[in-house]
């Protein structure tokens, strides 16, 4: 189809709209921006019920996610944040579970003045939510098993994080000025119960060895001592001796479940 055809056919699209819709479209409009124009035939008091009602039902959704970044940038900054979120994101997910997940989209292209550890700390408070709801398949394994020539299995709804801020250490109280690489791991233990643990590089470089498929954890321990073997790398001791008693301490905080089977 050429552009001229194209835009005919758009045009010709949007006049075909029954009345119906396109009073949705314009009541959707004005439920999003209270600066939108107001559908004809519904009078302001009823039309504020409805804005009032769906945009309390979003912050809803991020007010229980983002306790901390709510508490930190205040409530008046909070809600006009919300506000923008509410009126100029088109979120690609119709379930609310994902209202959080979208938000953190939004503030990766957001131009508003914030902290700068404000999108790490909003990404970390998110993925509390994300382990909490995870439903990510467990394949069998053995709880075990040999971690060092077996297959170690990670942990499905772990996540080996690394940010640019300390963001488990920031509160009203603690608000960095300089940047420091921190890396966290995230995950669900067996009881169900959510689980952060600060982790050094070398953990999480092994943890994401580990997560390459048909990695033993003996090969893993020797690409990692490998890389670390490498002129433009600070020396550090070698892990293979240490090996087996690494993988086990993180099979013992829940990080590894076992050795695939």
């Amino acid at each position: 189809m050429n552009t001229s055809s194209a835009t005919t056919a758009s045009s010709t699209s949007s006049a075909a709209l029954a009345p119906f819709q396109q009073f949705q479209m314009v009541f959707g409009r004005r439920c999003r921006d209270p600066r939108a124009p107001r559908p004809a035939g519904i009078e302001q008091r009823r039309l504020a019920v409805y804005e009032e009602l769906l945009f309390n039902n979003i912050t809803g959704f991020l007010d229980a996610c983002y306790p901390v970044c709510r508490q930190l940038i205040g409530e008046s900054r909070w809600r006009r944040l919300n506000r923008a979120f509410f009126r100029d994101w088109r979120s690609q997910s119709p379930y609310f579970r994902d209202i959080a997940r979208e938000f953190l989209l939004y503030l990766a292209q957001a131009q508003h003045p914030l902290p700068a550890w404000f999108r790490d700390l909003a990404h970390y408070e998110w993925v509390e939510l994300a382990v909490e709801t995870s439903d990510a398949p467990c394949p069998p394994y053995a709880r075990q098993g040999d971690l060092l020539h077996g297959q170690p299995l990670l942990n499905p709804t772990m996540f080996n994080l690394v940010y640019d801020w300390p963001v488990q250490r920031i509160s009203a109280a603690y608000r960095p000025r300089k940047p420091q690489t921190t890396h966290l791991l995230v995950f669900r233990d067996a009881a169900d119960v959510v689980r952060f643990a600060e982790i050094n590089a070398l953990t999480a470089r092994l943890l994401q060895l580990l997560g390459e498929p048909s990695c033993t954890g003996a090969l893993a321990c020797e690409r990692l001592d490998s890389e670390n073997a490498a002129p433009s790398t600070p020396r550090v001791p070698s892990l293979h001796p240490h090996a087996a008693a690494i993988l086990d301490n993180l099979r013992q905080q829940g990080a590894i479940l076992g050795v695939r089977t």
